[in-house]
């Protein structure tokens, strides 16, 4: 490390100051902007080819992107001349700088270790970013989408069917999980979309083939019973013949029984939000509706 001659991206400079321990485990920079010190940056070397990188910049000269500059210069480091095959940063989330620093330099956000630091009296969640030695560049467009994509909010998706007999009455799913009774259907898959979605949990949890006839409605859901917010898609899986319930093929770890409930059940066996959601269903002819925790919001 001592004949490591310094790294330069113009008027920054990376001067190497020697380990932080005999061992080499901690290689450290001095940051120097036109011949001004500024800051530091330094990497932790772990085991299989894993780096863990730090930054500061002295508060006169934030601001001037000197940070994004040092750490992308540490990275490239880290990969050409260490060997390295992976480098992280761990972020205290309420710090959005060194969060946006280490996204410009090419790391993803992965994760949050939950109250795994200290800061006073407090306990602080931190931030997991990785860069992988192959992934693209940050400057690329296949780079700035898997930067993005790891960054964007995430909100559950949800496919349901409505099924409903010669009589009118809806087929609802009595569940192992939860006391309300709830239309059949689940969670969309990451890559599937909604209509495959519903198709695939009712052969899954029923035994049965459906297929979508259409959009009833589109059905936002706020936070409920510790459940984060959720947009629903309400298909139309058509009418089918009252021996359904007799051939279902259920899954046992999920649902317990399927039943065919009239308008007049439906306040004490479904929650709220769907209540009012089939309420409005059973008199909306069309086109398909957006509803707001099963009211119209239109």
């Amino acid at each position: 490390m001592p004949n490591q001659p310094a790294l330069a991206d113009g008027d920054l400079v990376l001067r190497p100051c020697g380990p932080d321990d005999p061992a080499q485990e901690r290689l450290r920079f001095v940051c120097e902007w036109d011949g001004r010190p500024v800051g530091s940056v330094g990497v932790e070397l772990r085991d299989h080819h894993v780096g863990v990188l730090s930054c500061t910049v002295d508060e006169p000269y934030r601001g001037r992107g000197l940070a994004t500059r040092a750490v992308r210069m540490l990275v490239r480091f880290g990969f050409d001349e260490l060997g390295l095959e992976r480098v992280e940063a761990h972020v205290n989330p309420l710090n959005r700088a060194a969060l946006r620093v280490a996204q410009r330099s090419g790391l993803r956000r992965e994760g949050v270790m939950r109250g795994n630091t200290t800061l006073g009296d407090e306990r602080h969640d931190t931030v997991v970013l990785g860069r992988l030695r192959d992934d693209p560049d940050p400057a690329t467009r296949e780079g700035f989408i898997g930067i993005l994509n790891s960054t964007l909010p995430t909100k559950r998706a949800i496919a349901q069917g409505v099924l409903r007999n010669g009589a009118g009455q809806v087929l609802l799913c009595e569940l192992t999980y939860k006391g309300e009774w709830d239309l059949p259907g689940g969670v969309v898959d990451p890559m599937e979309s909604p209509s495959e979605c519903v198709v695939r949990e009712v052969r899954e949890e029923l035994g049965v083939e459906v297929r979508p006839q259409g959009l009833l409605a589109v059905n936002w859901l706020p936070p409920w019973r510790g459940w984060t917010d959720a947009t629903v898609f309400v298909f139309d899986l058509g009418v089918v013949a009252d021996d359904l319930v007799a051939r279902a093929a259920l899954q046992a770890r999920e649902i317990r029984a399927v039943h065919w409930v009239g308008e007049e059940e439906l306040e004490e066996r479904v929650a709220p939000y769907n209540q009012r959601l089939l309420a409005f269903l059973s008199s909306h002819a069309g086109p398909t509706a957006y509803l707001e925790d099963g009211l119209p919001a239109l």
